[in-house]
């Protein structure tokens, strides 16, 4: 992480499930790389596996273009969700903040609607 932020690196996506350690993604943050992480970033797949369980489920033929379509605006709305809310005065976006709140008032809200809370 060191040696790309003394390398002018502008931006770090995980392609897999946290393989920047912690001291890694702190080395990033604090000097503003666009960093994006597997939870976010990698959300694809996890994303196109929910898409293909219910087309399955509701017994529905989607083309390949209604899944590319529909994974499309499922990534366009998880980075609003990381610019929401871990956006700071700075201008600069904290994709782990936005991340980690977006999924938690997600969760929240969904435990509010089932009446757990």
């Amino acid at each position: 992480a060191k040696t790309l932020c003394k390398n002018d690196c502008m931006a770090v996506s995980e392609g897999a499930n946290m393989p920047s350690t912690p001291e890694a993604v702190e080395v990033f943050l604090k000097n503003e790389i666009l960093y994006g992480p597997g939870k976010a970033a990698n959300a694809g797949g996890v994303a196109v596996s929910g898409l293909e369980m219910t087309q399955n489920s509701m017994r529905l033929p989607w083309s390949r273009e209604e899944v590319d379509s529909k994974l499309k605006q499922i990534m366009v709305n998880i980075h609003e969700t990381c610019v929401k809310y871990g956006k700071s005065s700075s201008g600069f976006i904290n994709y782990v903040k936005g991340a980690n709140i977006g999924g938690f008032i997600k969760v929240a809200n969904a435990m509010l609607a089932q009446g757990i809370v």
